[in-house]
This record gives structure tokens, C-alpha cells and sequence, in this order.
């Protein structure tokens, strides 16, 4: 389960983040897209136990999920793709070969005290 090393990656960026600070980390906020190969669930059960013993114990992982967003050159805007098995433009079909969003994993907010 490669889920557990990323939390516990994310527990050490809280971590060195809350204590350059000084400060008590509540939550973790997390982008996460589909194609970026996580399981959520998995990826929670993780946190919960990657925190324990540590200045993170107790803290939250909040979770926005990403959609897929395709750029279509037909139509010359972005948007999101028929399905996650057929990368095509959900307005003209033609098949879509650049993924603008969706391979997120990245944290971008902490909640302090």
C-alpha cells in the first residue's frame, strides 16, 4: 500500500511546516486528482495511523477531489473529458491528448492554532 508512504510523507511536510512556524497543525488540506494513482480511502486510513505519536496526532486530512479536465483543440477550450476510459471532449468527441488537470497531489493549506 503506497498510500502509507505518502502520508506519512504529508505528516512530515505538516510537521517541518507547523514547527519552522511554531504552530499546531488541525487540518491538512490535499488536492487530489484521479490519474494521480491514490486511493482516498486508503490514503486516509494512512493519515490517521501516520500521525499517531506524532505533533500531527488528532489532525484532519481534508480531501478535494479533481476532476479530469482535457484540453480540446477542436474547440479550443478545456474541459472535462466523456469519461476517465474515453479521454475524448464531452462536446465534439474528438479524442483529447492533454490532460490540464487531474494528476493532483499536492497540499495547499494547513489549518493552525
Amino acid at each position: 500500500m503506497h498510500e502509507l508512504s505518502i502520508a506519512l510523507s504529508i505528516v512530515d511536510l505538516a510537521a517541518e511546516e507547523a514547527d519552522r512556524r511554531g504552530v499546531k497543525v488541525n487540518a491538512v488540506h490535499l488536492r487530489l486528482g484521479p490519474l494521480a494513482g491514490v486511493v482516498k480511502d486508503a490514503l486516509l486510513f494512512s493519515y490517521d495511523l501516520a500521525c499517531e505519536g506524532t505533533p500531527l496526532d488528532k489532525s484532519r486530512l481534508i480531501i478535494e477531489e479533481v476532476p479530469v479536465v482535457v484540453h480540446c483543440s477542436r474547440c479550443e477550450t478545456d474541459r472535462e473529458p466523456i469519461s476517465m476510459q474515453d479521454l475524448r471532449c464531452s462536446v465534439c468527441g474528438d479524442p483529447t491528448y492533454e490532460i490540464v488537470q487531474g494528476r493532483e497531489m499536492e497540499i495547499v493549506a494547513l489549518e493552525v492554532e
